[in-house]
């Protein structure tokens, strides 16, 4: 089930005036894990955009590697080609 509801910040601050002290620290804990949950992830995006990236030239040399290494198994181990 889905309910969506368009509420004021005001309100929603009222709203949460109203609960109980039990509910309050649940809702507590679970804006404190949405905000780890969202600073964790912007940090490893962060980390993912700022990392070094190969160029063309370490793309092609590790292309290259690879289709010798591919061969050089093929000659060593003909049964598994």
């Amino acid at each position: 089930m889905e309910l969506k509801m368009e509420i004021g910040l005001d309100q929603l601050i009222q709203a949460i005036k109203q609960l109980p002290a039990k509910q309050l620290i649940k809702l507590q804990a679970e804006i404190n894990k949405t905000i780890t949950d969202r600073t964790e992830k912007e940090g490893f995006k962060k980390f993912l955009l700022q990392a070094p990236v190969f160029s063309e030239d370490q793309i092609l040399l590790i292309e290259e590697a690879r289709k010798s290494i591919n061969t050089w198994g093929k000659i060593r181990h003909p049964s598994n080609a």
